[in-house]
């Protein structure tokens, strides 16, 4: 697991996805109406992807995905009954619960991305490794350097076109900056 997520933003989260999201089951509207008032509880959730593989899991989906709509996993069981989920919260609140939300562009939120954290029990056959962590962070920065070098030119050439030599010299010198630092 890598950083503790602070209750705060826990509570931030879920409150603007209840606000924003239809679950399929309104169990699950419950569940999390009842993590929002005991702190204790949502001290001890992390929101994952994959919880299936986690040992105390419960997933989520709204309306709108091709999702399952809720299943609680525990150990080797493996239930759609969301009453048992609930009475296992409030019987083991000192036991870690991973939720995993299925809802629309999920893995392009910003909001369910800051409290979102590593399944700590994903085999090591689906984890991401560093090589290629490394290749992905490459790959970002070369698209950002020459997203900024293209959108630089397309502003030289208007600043040409509307004869603005002031913004042309500064547009110029920044691609010159680029120019060296890339070197």
């Amino acid at each position: 697991m890598t950083a503790m997520i602070p209750v705060a933003a826990k509570k931030d989260f879920v409150r603007w996805f209840l606000k924003r999201h239809k679950l399929k089951r309104r169990e699950c509207v419950w569940i999390l109406n009842y993590l929002l008032s005991h702190e204790h509880l949502l001290q001890n959730v992390h929101f994952t992807d994959e919880a299936h593989y986690c040992p105390r899991a419960m997933v989520m989906s709204t309306t709108g995905t091709e999702s399952i709509p809720f299943r609680f996993y525990k150990g080797n069981i493996m239930t759609a009954d969301a009453e048992k989920s609930f009475h296992d919260l409030r019987l083991h609140p000192d036991d870690r619960m991973y939720i995993q939300l299925n809802f629309h562009n999920s893995h392009s939120c910003p909001e369910y991305a800051s409290v979102r954290e590593e399944n700590p029990f994903l085999p090591s056959y689906l984890q991401v490794s560093e090589s290629d962590k490394r290749i992905a962070e490459k790959l970002l920065e070369e698209s950002v350097a020459t997203m900024t070098v293209d959108m630089l030119l397309k502003n030289v050439d208007e600043a040409l076109d509307a004869n603005d030599e002031e913004r042309f010299i500064t547009l110029s010198n920044m691609l010159k900056e680029l120019e060296v630092t890339k070197k």
